[in-house]
């Protein structure tokens, strides 16, 4: 097991902590995305076509021996309408409100999946290739005395975040904020910003009010953790900061 420094939330050395046992675990990039995709899928919205859209016409057919295709036409004006193949009505195979798209997965994969993400905040070389910007000498994960765990203002936070070497990763998300390149900007995901610190804390009320407001920032607790936290889209290798408790309340998983 491996031995990380603990700093106080003004940047000072407080002593050393040993990691838990489920920061030694295999990374398995595998199971992480499959329980990520399967965090996303259990929140998505199902959606469908009406079951008249297109549909809406009175037709009827022109028979054969006309001259003209045998498609269903608005009557009293010859446009051809109901048939798929024309122009401006109803799909063949449109998307159905009816579809399930919840998908399960094993209680021992999703574990697994959290102990390879918790396994994944201790490589340097991970966390630098999702993007993070580290200091040459910063060690991951960063622990925090529990101190920080009081910090309920979002410039006392900011401040805490400079003494302890993270802040060029929190400029990185704020300057990467970006207007999203497609008709999701008309459905209310109009920004697109980089994800940046996941802060577990035993008790979060306060330092939710505080680091939260930050760009790209997760709070949350040993309990709430999950893989998508752990590794955003599927990628392991977030920037970690985790108080003292909360590596104490990992010790058994």
């Amino acid at each position: 097991m491996t031995k990380v420094p603990v700093y106080n939330p003004d940047g000072s050395k407080k002593g050393e902590i040993q990691l838990p046992k489920a920061f030694s675990a295999h990374l398995r990039p595998d199971l992480v995305h499959k329980a990520v995709r399967v965090a996303q899928s259990n929140r998505r919205q199902a959606y469908g076509a009406g079951l008249m859209s297109g549909a809406m016409h009175s037709t009827k057919g022109a028979g054969k021996g006309k001259g003209m295709a045998r498609v269903p036409r608005i009557q009293g004006s010859g446009s051809a309408a109901l048939a798929p193949p024309t122009v401006g009505v109803r799909r063949a195979h449109p998307p159905e409100a009816r579809r399930v798209w919840t998908e399960k997965i094993n209680d021992k994969e999703r574990k697994g999946a959290i102990r390879a993400g918790l396994a994944a905040t201790t490589h340097r070389d991970l966390v630098a290739a999702r993007g993070h910007r580290i200091g040459e000498k910063q060690t991951v994960p960063v622990v925090v005395a529990d101190a920080f765990e009081n910090v309920g203002k979002t410039a006392d936070a900011l401040t805490a975040f400079e003494k302890l070497g993270l802040l060029d990763d929190l400029t990185r998300a704020d300057e990467g904020k970006h207007i999203r390149a497609g008709i999701g900007k008309l459905r209310g995901r109009r920004y697109k910003s980089p994800t940046s610190l996941l802060v577990v804390a035993a008790k979060k009320d306060k330092l939710a009010r505080g680091a939260g407001n930050l760009p790209g920032v997760d709070v949350c607790t040993p309990k709430e953790l999950n893989a998508e936290l752990l590794a955003p889209g599927g990628v392991a290798g977030r920037l970690a900061v985790f108080t003292e408790s909360a590596l104490k309340a990992l010790e058994g998983y």
